[in-house]
């Protein structure tokens, strides 16, 4: 199902809480055991528009399950919201600015939008939570795993040996 943009190509807000897809696999026959296996690639969902009336934050433990299927980032609480922070160190400020390129262009796709910080020309942050939900929903996940997978090796430090 496709989703369009609001007026000026604002986004929609993030509808929260897309059940993990769950896949029940029977074990062969010579097996007595059954295993349901969770399969949830966030990386290939796509955030969907939010209906602020109905939307809800996902507790912290729901976060905490979640937050292994986008490596690198974390939990943070600000302001008594939970939201998913992430940082790097980029080789130029130039660098940092090419790396937002990247960052809104997977952001526009998605229809949901992080908050993006460059301080002392080369350190980026990025926050992502969902506002209308006043916290986080598995949209902010699906972002973050997007950001996640982005090929921007080339516009990062190495790290110090």
């Amino acid at each position: 199902m496709a989703y369009s943009l609001g007026v000026f190509g604002a986004a929609v807000a993030c509808k929260a809480r897309i059940p993990i897809t769950v896949i029940a696999r029977s074990m062969s026959s010579q097996s007595s055991q059954a295993s349901d296996e969770i399969i949830s690639d966030l990386s290939k969902k796509k955030c969907v528009p939010c209906d602020s009336k109905n939307l809800r934050p996902m507790s912290e433990e729901s976060a905490k399950e979640l937050l292994h299927q986008a490596p690198g980032w974390k939990i943070e609480q600000v302001d008594g919201k939970l939201e998913l922070q992430r940082s790097w160190r980029t080789k130029s400020f130039i660098k940092g600015i090419e790396f937002f390129k990247l960052v809104s262009d997977v952001a526009e796709a998605e229809g949901h939008h992080p908050d993006l910080h460059l301080t002392g020309y080369n350190n980026v942050r990025i926050n992502i939570s969902t506002h209308s939900a006043g916290g986080l929903t598995e949209n902010d996940f699906i972002l973050a795993a997007k950001i996640g997978a982005l090929d921007a090796s080339d516009l990062f430090r190495k790290p110090k040996v």
